[in-house]
C-alpha cells in the first residue's frame, strides 16, 4: 500500500479497565491517516456524518449509525461535521475460562471483525442493544461509581453476546464445541494451579491426547498457545495480588509460579508496558481521592 500507516498504541485511563470511550467531534472535510491498533473499535454517530473506510470497504455513517472495526484492521475516515462516540477496548483482556472458547472468533486475523457490520444494517434490535451498551459504558466510565469496572466488563460481554446471537450468516459459528469440552478440564486445571509449574505434557495427559494434537487443539479453541494462555492468566493474578496484598514482587512471582524474577518482569511488562512496582504505584495513585 502506497500510503502512510499509523500503528497506534492506546493508553488507558485506568490500567485495570482496558478500554477508552469518549465523545469526539471533527470539522467538515477532515480526512485522517490510515491507522490500526490491537484494540477493537466501535463508532456511534450522534450528529453529522462519517465515511469510514475499512480496508477496501466504505461505510457511510449518518446520525444513529454504528460500525465495528476489528483488532489490527486498517481504517481511516472522512468527516462531515460529525459528533460521535469512540469506544476502543482490548477484548483479549476480558477473557476468563467461561468465555475462552469464543475469543478466537473475535480476534482471528483471517476473518476481519468488520464483517459483522451487516448485523447493524439488518437487525435493528441488535443494533439498538449494542448502542445502549455503549451508552451505559460511557456513563459508567464518566461517573465512576463503586463497581463501575464490573459494570463495564458486563456491558462489553453483552455486546459480544448480542453479536454472537445475531450472526445469522454464521460468521462466528462455533465448529469445535467438542474440542472445547475436551479441553475444559485443562482450563480448570490451569486456574487451580497457577502457583506451580505447568507443563504441556501434564495438560496432554489430562486431555488424554497427543502433544501435537493438543497444541493444535488448544490454539484452535482459545486462540492462543498454551504458554501465552498460562502467562495471561498468571499476569492477571499478579495484578490482583499487587493491588490487594502488601507483599514483595518476589513473593508475588512465587504465588503465580514465576520464581525467575527476570522472566516475571519481562512477561509483566509485555502485558502492562510497565514494571510491577510502576503498576502498583500507578494504581494506588489512581485510587486516591
Amino acid at each position: 500500500m502506497n500510503f502512510p500507516i499509523l500503528h497506534e498504541k492506546l493508553r488507558y485511563e485506568n490500567p485495570l479497565v482496558p478500554m477508552r470511550i469518549f465523545l469526539h467531534q471533527k470539522p467538515d472535510g477532515y480526512l485522517n491517516f490510515w491507522h490500526c491498533h490491537k484494540q477493537i473499535e466501535m463508532l456511534y454517530i450522534l450528529e453529522g456524518g462519517l465515511d469510514v473506510y475499512i480496508d477496501k470497504e466504505m461505510y457511510p455513517l449518518m446520525q444513529g449509525d454504528l460500525v465495528i472495526i476489528g483488532s489490527n484492521e486498517l481504517h481511516q475516515d472522512y468527516s462531515r461535521l460529525v459528533k460521535y462516540f469512540v469506544f476502543q477496548f482490548d477484548f483479549q483482556q476480558y477473557i476468563d475460562p467461561a468465555n475462552a472458547q469464543y475469543i478466537k472468533f473475535f480476534l482471528r486475523m483471517n476473518l476481519p471483525l468488520s464483517k459483522l457490520n451487516y448485523i447493524f444494517a439488518e437487525n435493528a434490535a441488535a443494533k439498538q442493544a449494542v448502542i445502549q451498551s455503549i451508552e451505559h459504558i460511557y456513563k459508567e466510565a464518566s461517573d465512576k461509581q463503586s463497581g463501575y469496572e464490573l459494570a463495564i466488563s458486563m456491558h462489553i460481554r453483552q455486546i459480544f453476546l448480542t453479536l454472537l446471537r445475531s450472526d445469522t450468516r454464521n460468521i462466528l459459528q462455533i465448529h469445535d464445541q467438542k474440542e472445547f469440552n475436551r479441553l475444559k478440564p485443562v482450563l480448570d486445571f490451569i486456574e487451580q494451579n497457577l502457583n506451580r509449574k505447568l507443563e504441556i505434557k501434564d495438560a496432554c495427559a489430562i486431555a488424554n491426547i497427543s502433544y501435537h494434537h493438543f497444541i493444535k487443539c488448544f490454539k484452535k479453541v482459545t486462540g492462543m498457545s498454551f504458554v501465552d494462555y498460562v502467562n495471561d492468566r498468571r499476569i492477571k493474578m499478579a495484578e490482583r495480588i499487587l493491588l490487594t496484598e502488601d507483599i514483595s514482587n518476589e513473593q508475588v512471582a512465587e504465588l503465580i509460579g514465576m520464581e525467575n524474577m527476570g522472566h516475571f518482569y519481562k512477561i509483566f511488562r509485555r502485558f502492562n508496558q510497565c514494571s510491577p512496582n510502576e503498576f502498583r504505584k500507578k494504581m494506588m495513585e489512581w485510587g486516591r481521592p
